[in-house]
């Protein structure tokens, strides 16, 4: 009997999936509603992602999207997690149920439904167990995916590694297993056209961390990678700083204005310059101050949620520091409130923290 595994990454590859599929159909985003670990319900049943078309009739442009009609189920398995025979009827049976919790009957038709399970690997046994027990038949629409027919909701099985690089590069590049630097300059290149999109840098972030042996590989591109974060940091901090400048420059102008009024001296006009020139310099340093506080809270939280990934595979504090060479005192108070508060986000248990000291 086949064991079953536990995704023990789940967290660390599930938003980043979320947002490479995303990137995917980005071409038909202005059609698609996307929700994240969907609830079922008031257990705790998800499903990994909901995809819901505005118009149904339109049809879905990208390769992984053709078979969309209104309400799309989607099951992602992380590398490393294999997708299993009971993982087909879990999400089968969460489909059902989708359909089926509504406030009116029969409000979601069968006919409206379809179902993706997404994997790295090839489910070998899953696909023997659909055309002998359930009588499917599995056809390779196109290389990656791999059409399953026979029931009366269109199913689909996507393989991430077998999938077109020219048509599917960031989500065959979601692996822990990339070998060539010429992907991951290209996933780099890609997304400096992107800079500006989360969704892009999220995913590379999560790809960057798995792979980082690969990326160091790829002579200067990290170093691009910071560059542009840090690009974008400096461009938010000056474009705050400049609407700040505005608006100390219009409220000093205001008030020399009114004392111009009443006494046109050059003395005046001189404190009025000095005036300008001092609200200007402090709302700058507070923009500033307020920007790199971000920044600090932002490092804090991704350490956490470092610390949270390494917790769940059952490492020790002293194991924990070393692999990211710091001193166990400094992660201390991190790893107590995760070890406390094991359901907590990154953030929350930020918060946690902040509010103890």
């Amino acid at each position: 009997m086949e064991p079953k595994k536990k995704e023990t990454e789940a967290t660390y590859w599930h938003p980043a999936f979320f947002a490479d599929i995303q990137i995917e159909l980005k071409d038909d985003a202005d059609n698609l509603i996307f929700e994240n670990e969907h609830q079922l319900g008031k257990k705790p049943m998800e499903i990994d992602v909901l995809i819901i078309k505005k118009e149904k009739d339109r049809p879905v442009k990208k390769n992984i999207g053709r078979i969309f009609k209104k309400y799309n189920i989607v099951e992602y398995k992380g590398p490393g997690d294999f997708l299993s025979i009971d993982d087909f009827y879990k999400v089968y049976g969460y489909t059902c149920f989708y359909k089926s919790d509504v406030p009116y009957v029969n409000s979601i038709s069968v006919n409206e439904l379809t179902i993706t399970f997404v994997s790295e690997k090839y489910p070998r046994e899953l696909i023997r167990h659909l055309k002998t027990a359930r009588n499917y038949t599995v056809e390779m629409a196109e290389p990656g995916i791999y059409s399953v027919k026979g029931d009366i909701i269109p199913i689909q099985v996507i393989v991430t590694r077998n999938l077109s690089e020219k048509e599917n590069l960031w989500l065959k590049s979601l692996t822990n297993n990339l070998k060539e630097t010429e992907k991951a300059r290209r996933l780099i290149e890609d997304y400096l056209k992107h800079a500006e999109n989360n969704l892009y840098h999220s995913v590379l972030d999560t790809i960057m961390r798995a792979n980082q042996r690969t990326f160091k590989e790829v002579n200067g591109m990290t170093d691009i990678v910071m560059e542009i974060v840090q690009e974008k940091f400096d461009r938010k901090l000056k474009e705050e700083t400049e609407k700040a400048v505005k608006k100390a420059v219009k409220q000093a102008v205001k008030q020399a204005v009114k004392q111009a009024v009443d006494e046109v001296t050059e003395e005046a006009v001189v404190k009025e310059r000095e005036a300008v020139k001092k609200a200007v310099e402090k709302e700058r340093k507070a923009v500033r101050k307020e920007a790199e506080k971000e920044a600090r809270i932002e490092k804090m939280i991704e350490r956490i949620s470092m610390i949270q990934i390494k917790h769940a595979k059952s490492k020790p504090l002293p194991v924990i520091a070393d692999e990211m060479e710091l001193k166990p005192e400094e992660i201390r108070s991190a790893y107590n409130a995760i070890t406390e508060n094991p359901e907590k986000t990154a953030k929350e248990i930020y918060e946690l923290i902040e509010a103890g000291n």
